[in-house]
């Protein structure tokens, strides 16, 4: 009989949690919905979020920001195509951008056709765009990111600065990426994860990333949570993770732990009756 109940326990400074979201819905997703061959349409190229996406996002904005989460977020990654940018930046960012700010806007007015105001990076956490949590690689095109320059100037606070080419090399019209590849890039950006200093994640991903990442995890777990963690997302539906570092991956010190013994001396009588141990 294992004796913790299937408990574990693990030092604070050795997790992170991480607040996982999938886009919210996109034009791609419409018509894939109706005919899964849309998705090898170039109509949908870096497909965009609809106007019920925005809806979506709106109503996780208030939910994040009811919760308490958008307090406790310290950084946000999201993916570096249009649909999960544009959903980051809506849920996670600061108020409407308004002319005379000296900091520049998350988003600018209307990118992707959205109709939508420029988002202030104002009394918000910083945002950063990574490569290794983007989707399924390859063969549909509405996989397939633009410039990151052309990013650039329609999300002027992002931080692109982790993306090493500024066009999309990693997408090919031929060959689509395989499940285990999708699973392996996934592992290597949780290793990356480790390597920030932040504790409290939000990452803004892709449906199929998520499932095939988390697929990876929760042999150890009863089916139940393993099933909980690893079924499929909806459209802009947020799950919270807490991850923990049981390989020593990362080096972080704790900045809660005490030391004790600060005056040192004796604590009597249990340092005493150690002493007279044999």
């Amino acid at each position: 009989m294992d004796p913790t109940g299937g408990q574990s326990l693990y030092p604070l400074h050795r997790c992170k949690t991480l607040y996982l979201v999938r886009h919210a819905q996109g034009v791609h997703n419409v018509a894939g919905e109706k005919n899964h061959d849309a998705y090898m349409s170039y109509d949908f190229f870096d497909a965009q979020l609809t106007p019920l996406g925005w809806k979506q996002v709106d109503n996780l904005r208030e939910h994040v920001k009811a919760s308490g989460v958008s307090k406790r977020i310290e950084l946000v990654i999201a993916s570096p195509l249009l649909r999960t940018m544009q959903t980051a930046v809506g849920v996670f960012g600061g108020e409407t951008y308004n002319d005379g700010i000296n900091t520049p806007p998350l988003i600018k007015e209307n990118v992707g056709d959205s109709g939508r105001p420029a988002i202030s990076s104002l009394n918000c956490p910083p945002f950063i765009a990574v490569e290794l949590c983007r989707e399924h690689l390859g063969v549909h095109p509405c996989d397939k990111r633009r410039s990151i320059s052309e990013y650039q100037d329609m999300f002027p606070a992002i931080d692109f600065s982790l993306i090493e080419s500024d066009d999309d090399i990693l997408w090919t019209p031929d060959t689509r990426e395989k499940n285990e590849d999708v699973a392996a890039r996934g592992l290597k950006f949780l290793k990356w994860l480790w390597t920030r200093k932040e504790k409290e994640i939000a990452i803004v991903t892709h449906s199929g990333f998520l499932f095939h990442t988390l697929s990876a995890f929760g042999n150890d777990c009863h089916p139940t949570i393993k099933s909980e963690m690893c079924r499929h997302f909806a459209n802009c539906e947020l799950r919270s993770i807490v991850i923990a570092d049981r390989g020593m991956i990362g080096s972080d010190e704790s900045t809660t732990n005490y030391p004790g013994k600060i005056p040192h001396g004796l604590d009597l009588p249990s340092d005493v009756a150690d002493e007279k141990l044999p």
